[in-house]
């Protein structure tokens, strides 16, 4: 394997130092270290993070390659600082057997940009019927942990019970998509008075708020674990805030565009911001904000769903939801929550590699550790230009927004997936 010398970086925001990565590990740490067989990267005004670790995230293959591949879906993940992401379920064929994981789990491995660690659906056909194969998938080669019909909540309420029993055997999760369905019947977008005066029909905060109520009281009662994605709401936060204060195994995210966007975007028209859960108001962005520094919210994760231009570039009803995320994510966290090295590394690496299991994940860099990393340059502006991601997909709702920080590296297990900015394969 290749070495390689980091010179002059600053770990975690602390004083610069030198890494040396041999034998796909943190050999060393400290200043002035020399390795003349090592390829020098200059490290000046960067900081190191551990790789991130993304709980949510939408392949697409197989089914909709035309939108995304595992591929082109690692590539992105790589160039926006990633060395895991947790690929969801919704694909065609859903991702409900143990065969179908393991061959999203082997396209990952063959791409080898980032570890892709599948999520199985909770249900057959994401149609909230019956169980999927949820203890082999558990047992196949791709070792799922996370379990999610997302797109779909989970509305039975016996169903989501039997659920959350059934893993905790082997201490698996269930990831809820929280929206109470005949609360959303015909949503276009946030409930509310930008709604009303657009008239598109709204999405209520308690259709969110009542799933995520009902299910913290079924973990509580089962003694499971529950994962709440993509949190949008005031009224959620406080719903997770008292059940965490009373010993419920309750973990939450939060993606980008929540912590950055309005529903007012919607007076544009422009389905790009089309999303789901919808983008709400100020207020509950800054809810979310505040959960995410006081960890009432556990996690950042993207959400990334791509989507080919037919399916965006049309008028908002008929518009399918969904954003691009993986590219930008650090860039809006460090927009959002400012140069707080540990508090992003904490919310982006290692709390959701802990939840996912990704043991090999989420650790700061140091002498023995796996050398999953990235190194960020805080200093850089960048406008971010839709025909210059990786990704398959266009709909990314920041165009020609100028964000901060770029990635300049990005390191799964000692070998760059990223140089200089730019994609190694």
């Amino acid at each position: 394997m290749s070495s390689y010398l980091i010179s002059n970086v600053s770990v975690l925001g602390a004083a610069p130092t030198d890494l040396l990565i041999r034998d796909g590990v943190v050999a060393q740490v400290g200043p002035g270290l020399t390795a003349p067989d090592a390829t020098v990267v200059d490290g000046t005004g960067l900081v190191a993070l551990p790789g991130l670790v993304d709980l949510h995230t939408h392949l697409r293959e197989p089914g909709r390659e035309d939108a995304e591949t595992v591929e082109s879906g690692s590539r992105a993940a790589a160039l926006g600082g990633y060395t895991a992401v947790c690929a969801m379920a919704n694909t065609s064929p859903v991702a409900d057997t143990a065969g179908v994981v393991e061959q999203v789990w082997r396209l990952g491995r063959e791409a080898g940009l980032v570890d892709v660690q599948p999520i199985g659906a909770v249900t057959v056909g994401l149609a909230g019927e019956q169980l999927a194969e949820l203890g082999a998938m558990a047992d196949s080669a791709a070792r799922v942990r996370i379990f999610s019909d997302d797109g779909h909540c989970v509305a039975d309420p016996k169903l989501m019970r039997r659920a959350l029993e059934y893993v905790k055997a082997f201490d698996g999760i269930i990831a809820q998509h929280a929206e109470e369905p005949r609360l959303t019947e015909g949503a276009q977008m946030h409930e509310g008075e930008v709604s009303t005066r657009l008239g598109l029909t709204g999405w209520p905060a308690v259709a969110e708020e009542a799933i995520i109520a009902r299910d913290v009281l079924l973990a509580e009662h089962v003694g499971s674990r529950l994962h709440v994605c993509h949190v949008s709401t005031a009224g959620s936060v406080e719903v997770l805030r008292h059940a965490k204060a009373r010993g419920v195994k309750v973990t939450a995210e939060v993606t980008p565009h929540h912590l950055l966007l309005t529903d007012e975007r919607a007076e544009t028209y422009d389905p790009v911001y089309k999303v789901n859960p919808p983008l709400r108001t100020a207020a509950d962005v800054a809810a979310l904000r505040a959960a995410l520094v006081d960890g009432v919210i556990d996690v950042v994760a993207t959400d990334h769903a791509p989507h080919a231009v037919e399916d965006k570039e049309c008028e908002w009803a008929y518009a399918r939801p969904g954003m691009l995320g993986l590219e930008t994510a650090l860039s809006i966290a460090l927009d959002v929550l400012g140069p707080q090295w540990d508090l992003i590394a904490e919310r982006m690496s290692r709390t959701p590699a802990r939840i996912a299991a990704l043991d090999a994940h989420g650790l700061d860099p140091a002498p023995g550790v796996p050398a999953n990393l990235t190194l960020v340059d805080p200093a850089v502006r960048r406008v971010i230009e839709p025909a210059e991601l990786a990704s398959h997909s266009r709909n990314t709702p920041y165009a020609r927004m100028t964000l901060p920080g770029r990635i300049v590296a990005t390191f799964l297990r000692g070998e760059p997936t990223v140089l200089d900015g730019k994609a190694v394969k």
